[in-house]
C-alpha cells in the first residue's frame, strides 16, 4: 500500500469520557498527570483521546479505574470520527504536544552544553549523570510519540552530540560509515532512501541533494515515523536512527553536506537557508529565508503526495541553486 492510500484510511480513536467530582482537589490534579504520562490529548471538556491498540486500551481501562475509585465516573469507547474534528485535526494535536516536549528536553540540552567544561572527575560525572536524565525524558516522550512528531530529530541530534563530546577518549563512531573511506558517498548508487511522510523542508531539499549530487538514480520511500525496520539496502534520512539525521546543531541537508565533502559555496548557502527554516535558530540569517519557507509552506499545502511535493521542491532548489552559483560569479 502506497503512502498516500495509507494517508486515506480512518484512523480508530480510544475515548475517554470522565467526571471528576469537586473534592478531594488532588485526584484532578493526579488524574491530569495519569493523562499526560500517557500522551493522551484532550479534543473536548473532559473527553481525551488515543491511538486505538491493546497497550492503550489497558492504559485507559487503569485509568478509568482510578477515576472510580476516587469517586468519579468515567467511560471507555472506540470511536471513529463523522464530523466535526478530523483524523488529521486530531493527529496534529499528538504532534504538537510532543513536539512540545521535545523542545523542552531540546532547550535542556542547549542550557548543558553551554555550561563551561570542568575536567575535575567529579564534575563529569555529575554532567554524565545529567546527560543520562535527559535521555531518560527523551525516551519517555518517544514512548508516547504515536505518530512521530518531527521534533524528535533534532531533539535526538542535540543530545547525541553532547554524549559525544562527554565521549572523551572514547572511539565516537560516525553513522552510515558504509564503507571504509565512504565519506565522499563513492558507492551509495541506486539506492532506496527512507524518510518520513509528510515531508517538509529538510527532507525535500535532502531529497534533492541527494538525487542531484549523490545518487542520480535514487529512489525515495515514504513510511510511518514510529516503528519502521529498514530492510536490506535502504537508507534512512531525517527520521529516527536514521544512517543520516540531525547531529549536534546540525540538519540532515547539513549532515549529507559534511559527510559527502560537498564543498559547493552554493551548496552551503543552501545548507544555511534549510538551517534557519529547520531550526528556527536564526543561525545564519540568510535574508532568503522568509521566501524559501513561503514557498515550501506553499507546496506542502498544495499535495500532500510526498513524491509531488519532492518534485515540486526541485524546482525551487534548481533554480535556488543556479542563482548562487551565478552570484559568486
Amino acid at each position: 500500500m502506497n503512502a498516500g492510500a495509507q494517508r486515506t484510511l480512518a484512523y480508530s480513536w480510544l475515548l475517554l469520557i470522565h467526571q471528576l467530582p469537586a473534592k478531594p482537589a488532588y485526584l484532578r490534579v493526579k488524574i491530569w498527570r495519569r493523562l499526560q504520562d500517557l500522551g493522551a490529548v484532550a479534543v473536548k471538556n473532559a473527553v481525551h483521546a488515543l491511538p486505538m491498540n491493546e497497550e492503550t486500551q489497558e492504559d485507559f481501562e487503569w485509568l478509568l479505574r482510578e477515576i472510580v475509585e476516587g469517586g468519579g465516573e468515567a467511560v471507555v469507547c472506540e470511536a471513529r470520527l463523522i464530523d466535526g474534528l478530523s483524523d488529521q485535526e486530531i493527529r496534529a494535536l499528538f504532534d504538537q504536544a510532543r513536539d512540545a516536549d521535545y523542545e523542552d528536553v531540546a532547550k535542556d540540552v542547549r542550557a548543558l552544553a553551554k555550561l563551561r567544561a570542568n575536567a575535575k572527575p567529579d564534575a563529569i560525572a555529575e554532567r554524565r549523570i545529567q546527560v543520562a536524565r535527559l535521555r531518560k525524558r527523551l525516551a519517555q516522550v518517544v514512548s508516547i510519540d504515536f505518530f512521530g512528531a518531527i521534533g524528535r530529530e533534532k531533539a535526538e541530534g542535540l543530545l547525541r552530540g553532547l554524549e559525544d563530546r562527554l565521549s572523551e577518549g572514547e572511539d565516537v563512531k560516525k553513522k552510515a560509515t558504509i564503507d571504509s573511506g565512504e565519506s565522499a558517498f563513492g558507492t551509495l548508487r541506486d539506492r532506496t532512501w527512507v524518510t518520513r511522510q509528510g515531508v517538509y523542508v529538510d527532507r525535500i531539499a535532502s531529497a534533492w541533494l541527494i538525487r542531484r549530487f549523490i545518487d542520480p538514480q535514487a529512489r525515495f520511500k515514504f513510511v510511518a515515523g514510529k516503528g519502521y525496520r529498514p530492510v536490506d539496502g535502504e537508507l534512512r534520512f531525517d527520521m529516527f536512527e536514521a544512517e543520516f539525521t540531525h547531529e549536534g546543531d546540525k540538519c540532515t541537508f547539513e549532515v549529507l553536506l559534511e559527510r559527502g565533502a560537498l564543498k559547493d559555496p552554493a551548496l552551503r548557502a543552501i545548507a544555511e537557508i534549510i538551517h534557519d527554516i529547520d531550526l528556527k535558530d536564526d543561525k545564519f540569517g540568510r535574508t532568503e529565508v522568509a521566501g524559501i519557507r513561503t514557498l515550501v509552506e506553499g507546496i506542502s499545502i498544495a499535495t500532500e503526495d510526498d513524491s509531488e511535493r519532492i518534485a515540486r521542491g526541485t524546482e525551487v532548489f534548481n533554480s535556488l541553486y543556479d542563482y548562487f552559483k551565478k552570484k559568486r560569479r
